[in-house]
């Protein structure tokens, strides 16, 4: 399938590992010129050599770190007045809070993730809208989680900061699809990603058992039973990202191997 995605820009955050670095590989494989950002350099030269150049693409990164979004806010005006790039797509994804209970949080650490998730979220957002509504076209993706649907146990911050993230995007879906753009929610699963080996050991010391058990258990509970992969749900943002998915717009969609129960 031809997903016209050549010679588009796309802005992918948290894109030095895991699912964003999927992203942005699939993305520049489909002839996208990509600006990766994250906080690690090291990790984000890894990246951008093996970005796909076929198109004579000149990828670029942003060193961000998204517990400072007044920092972040400086970066994305310098970069501008350096480059003066205008983004067709932006990816919004940045790394969750570590595994804990509700209970157990501080007020700060809310602070903490809502300010790294929505605040930051919001100002890459702001920054991208006007080119978009000038072109007519836009898409922004939000990779959050499937508790959005179903809250995880021994997630609590985490829960709490992805609900209020979809809330946001529906309410700017809303606002702005009259311009042709589209604002959606990516929900992963149980995905391969060093995020989910840190909740398994987490939780496996918790309980203090193996943590081979506590993978096995959540397998288990996965129709498919097996843990997603990084690619898969980096195939569904490149297709949310074509003109193709022009009438999908403000709703969250599971990439999950099935374990969601509901609708």
């Amino acid at each position: 399938m031809d997903l016209s995605l050549k010679g588009m820009k796309a802005l992918v955050c948290g894109s030095s590992q895991g699912i964003g670095k999927e992203i942005a590989l699939d993305l520049a494989n489909e002839g996208v010129e990509v600006v990766l950002m994250a906080r690690s350099e090291e990790k984000l030269k890894r990246v951008i050599n093996k970005l796909s150049t076929k198109n004579n693409q000149k990828h670029k990164y942003i060193i961000a770190d998204f517990e400072d979004d007044n920092d972040l806010n400086k970066k994305i005006i310098s970069f501008d007045k350096t480059h003066n790039t205008n983004f067709d797509i932006l990816i919004n994804n940045t790394g969750g809070p570590p595994p804990g209970r509700i209970v157990d949080a501080e007020v700060k650490d809310f602070e903490k993730y809502m300010k790294m998730h929505l605040h930051c979220s919001h100002i890459l957002t702001k920054y991208c809208l006007n080119n978009m509504k000038d072109n007519g076209y836009g898409r922004i993706i939000n990779i959050i989680s499937i508790s959005v649907k179903s809250p995880i146990d021994n997630l609590g911050v985490s829960n709490t900061v992805r609900w209020a993230m979809a809330s946001w995007a529906k309410t700017l879906s809303n606002e702005v699809a009259e311009y042709g753009i589209t604002v959606n929610n990516v929900l992963p699963g149980f995905t391969m990603t060093e995020r989910l080996k840190k909740l398994i050991n987490t939780n496996a010391k918790t309980q203090k058992i193996d943590p081979v058990k506590i993978e096995d258990n959540y397998k288990n509970i996965i129709p498919s039973k097996r843990f997603g992969e990084p690619e898969e749900v980096a195939s569904l943002v490149t297709f949310l990202s074509s003109k193709k998915a022009g009438y999908i717009n403000g709703i969250n969609i599971p990439v999950d191997g099935g374990y969601l129960s509901n609708l």
